[in-house]
This record gives C-alpha cells, structure tokens and sequence, in this order.
C-alpha cells in the first residue's frame, strides 16, 4: 500500500465504519520493524475478525518468536468484517497488515492458523481480497506461500488445493527452523518447487503436491501416498518435549479495543490425560507437559510489567489437572492481591473443584464459573468417556454457591454417538437440579439472582479421536 493509500484509509474509510480499532493497529508491545532491513515478511493471518484472533494464545506466541529474530518482520493480518470488507472492493485496497500497512500479495509467507473448519471460506475470501491466486497450483513464481499449522491442519485434505504446506504440531518447535530452509532457498534464486521439496525433509510438515490421495467410493480417503522420491509415507507432528523453558513471550500486544480474552493469558501446561472420545485437543495435543511453578510466576510478572493488566488467565485444556495448581494460585494471590489482580481459571473440571480454591480465587474478583457435564445422563457421558458423575456437578455447584457464586454457565452437545430423547430431556433436567438447588439455600447466602446460562451446541466428529468422521462406540 502506497502512502497516499494509507492517508486515504485513515482519513476517509475508517470513519466510516463500525469498528476503526480492528484496523490501525500500533497497539501498545506491537512490533515495528523497517521492511527494508529484513530478510523475511510474513503475513500471520488469523481468519475471523480482531477480537477473536487477538485472543488466540498461538498467535501471541508465535508473532513474537518470529518478530524476536532480526532477519524477520511478522505483521499480523485479520478477517475484515463485512462494512469494512465492502468498502475495500470498492475502493480498491487490498487486505493489509496492522503493521505496516502494506499488502500482503508481495509478503513471502500468508500464514493461516486453522482452528475451526468453519473459518475455511473466511480463507478463500481473504486470499481473494488480498489478490493472490487462490489455488496452489496457480501462484507461479514470486508469490508468497501460503501455510498452515492450528488443529485443523491434522485433516488437511479440505484445504489440500489452496495450502502449499501444513505444519503438524507445535508451531514454536518448528517455524524457525523452517524459515531458516527459506533463508537459504531465497539466497539461491532456485524456483519454488525446490523450497517446498526442501520441507518435505522437515519433520512436521506436509506438502500436499507431493502425495497422490485416493478416494472411496463414498468419498472417505482410502490412502495417501507419496508421489515424490524421498518424501516420507507418513507425516509425524512436531512435539516441543519440554515446555517448562520453552519459548513464551514476556510482553502481550494491548489492544486498543475490546476483544474476547482482554486479560494476561498464562499457559500452564499442554496436553489432556482424560481422553474424552469427541475431543480432537486431547488427543492432538498429547503428552502432558507442565511448566514450573517458579517459570509461571516470573513470566507473570514481565507480562505485568509489560501490560498494566489486572486479571491473570490460567490457560490450559484441563486447568484443575495442573500438578501445583494450589501453590501456584496461592503464590499468585500473595504477590498480587493488594493489587488487586483477579485470577480466572478456565477449563476446570467438574470432579477436580475444591472449595479451597474457589475461595482463593474470589479474593479479589468473583467471575462466573463454567462446568461442561457435556451429557444429559450418565449413560452417555460414560459413552464419551466424561468420567463424572451428576453428584460431582451437583457437589460441585453447591460448592460455588455457598461461596457467593451466581453466574453459572453449564455446556452441552447434541448429536452424540447413540443419544436419544432421554439423553437430551437429561439436560434439562440436570439444569432444573441447579436451579433448584439455588433457590433451597438460605436467602441471606443467596445474591441478587442467579444467572444460568445452558448451552448446547452440535456435536462434530474430528479427526483423529475415536468417534473419527464414522462415530463408532470404543
């Protein structure tokens, strides 16, 4: 985008829309480099709008990791929402980057991370406005690659003619080691087929032009095979072995407008040991690998330090799993109670909720409290191996209850493997229990009324979990 452009973006469209903030960036902690004083440009393009990928624990991670290295420059790209999008096509502008503006059809890399497959025509549509071809196999020489890693990138057949390549497992492990491979590549004036077959070495990384993929007659795959010589049969994902040490950034962008998770986000540890059989993070993500009490608590501090923010997110996909979970709240709260900086604790399980920690936890701030029971009855909570019981909901909202709680939230699926009319009256059920259990405590402990939120969304199957694309009972 030339100058006279940007002046025209600021000065004339985005008052013209709803949210300007999605746009400008220059945002407190981000980054600014001159273009000209780097190697590589790459477009971290996240495809939905602002606020939900301003959330995103992967892309803080991996915007400052690559940003941290001299020779590369990762401006952040978002999904335009539609009062932005068509003023755009009509004038003319193409999708930029926060940054600096600039376009990204001329960046070396288009990186997507794919966390819903509902995201996938938010793809298409950006590559459309951003004026790069949208297939793979028509962007020639010179333009930039376009990858992909998150945990859809584990069924990349979808989007098999559009990525140039996927990245499988932990991005930290492995995208400076791939963008090393392009250094080198873009030193030598070689053509791009090169580079990718290049990656194909890379443990991690799949290129789908390289493999031929065969279809049953339903259309399910029957095979993948490599086309390529010394192209591996299988694909093995990238594991950081050790969290504890591993890369986390000590700064977090602040962003200038609301967005989903608006708070200091605190990865405590990766991977689930429960095995629910729908969940795809639980099994993509294994091993279980924690950090340190002592390495969380300095990290804390610097993004503190670094922020101005008052509430600290304990981010994980079993958090009430976490080894020191007890210490490290009771740490935090020493440190920052006077303060006044509130700590939430997501994903907490319903059988590991102690009364204890609720009321460490509410010393500064109450927040709700979200339980998944997932299933209406017992039955089919012990077909998708969720191992609790309706008296650990029960036990547990009690819990919350005598300790001042009121905003509760209960989630839900529908459509699981077996389920019937009984399964979904369950859940009903199981949200009258809570109700009523409300209202039986005494009306000096009650507040001012409780706030129930249900909710039931569809059950999908994913790939790579035992109810893969086929539900079976295992």
């Amino acid at each position: 985008m030339d100058a006279k452009t940007k002046d025209y973006l600021f000065d004339k469209l985005l008052y013209q829309i709803e949210k300007p903030g999605r746009y400008i960036g220059n945002e407190w902690n981000s980054i600014n480099k001159n273009p000209e004083d780097v190697n590589i440009r790459f477009a971290f393009c996240f495809p939905d709008v602002y606020e939900i990928g301003m959330s995103h624990l992967g892309m803080k991670i991996l915007y400052h990791l690559l940003n941290e290295q001299k020779y590369i420059y990762c401006e952040r790209v978002f999904a335009p929402w539609t009062d932005m999008e068509i003023l755009m096509r009509k004038e003319n502008i193409k999708l930029f980057t926060l940054e600096s503006k600039d376009y990204i059809d001329k960046f070396d890399f288009i990186g997507f991370t794919l966390q819903y497959e509902m995201s996938y025509t938010n793809i298409v549509n950006m590559l459309d406005l951003a004026g790069v071809p949208i297939l793979s196999e028509e962007r020639g020489e010179g333009t930039p690659f376009i990858i992909a890693g998150g945990p859809c990138a584990y069924n990349p057949e979808p989007l098999s003619g559009i990525i140039d390549f996927f990245i499988l497992g932990d991005g930290e492990e492995i995208i400076l080691e791939i963008m090393d491979i392009y250094k080198q590549w873009k030193d030598s004036n070689k053509k791009k087929k090169d580079f990718l077959k290049s990656l194909t070495k890379v443990q991690g990384v799949y290129v789908p032009s390289f493999y031929k993929v065969n279809y049953n007659e339903d259309n399910t795959i029957e095979s993948v095979e490599p086309i390529a010589e010394e192209t591996p049969k299988k694909v093995k994902k990238r594991i950081l072995k050790d969290l504890s040490g591993s890369y986390y950034p000590d700064k977090l962008i602040v962003p200038l407008i609301d967005i989903v998770h608006d708070r200091v986000i605190l990865e405590i540890f990766r991977g689930c040991t429960r095995g629910c059989r729908f969940c795809q993070a639980g099994m993509i993500y294994r091993p279980v690998r924690e950090r340190t009490v002592e390495e969380l608590l300095d990290t804390t501090q610097k993004i503190l330090d670094s922020t101005g923010y008052d509430e600290i997110s304990l981010s994980s996909l079993s958090t009430g799993d976490y080894s020191y979970l007890t210490g490290l709240v009771e740490n935090l709260l020493e440190r920052y109670e006077k303060d006044k900086i509130g700590i939430s604790l997501p994903s907490l399980r319903i059988d590991s909720l102690t009364l204890k920690l609720l009321d460490d936890v509410q010393k500064v701030r109450k927040s709700g409290l979200t339980f998944a029971p997932e299933a209406g009855t017992q039955r089919l909570r012990n077909v998708i191996n969720k191992n609790v019981t309706e008296d650990d909901l029960m036990g547990s909202v009690n819990a919350a209850f005598d300790s001042g709680y009121s905003n509760i939230k209960l989630y839900f699926m529908m459509g699981l493997p077996t389920e019937t009319m009984e399964d979904i009256e369950g859940i009903a059920e199981i949200s009258h229990k809570v109700l009523g259990d409300y209202y039986k405590l005494l009306k000096e402990k009650r507040r001012k009324g409780i706030s129930l939120t249900v909710s039931v969304s569809s059950f999908v199957p994913k790939p790579f979990t035992p109810f893969n694309g086929n539900p079976k009972i295992v």
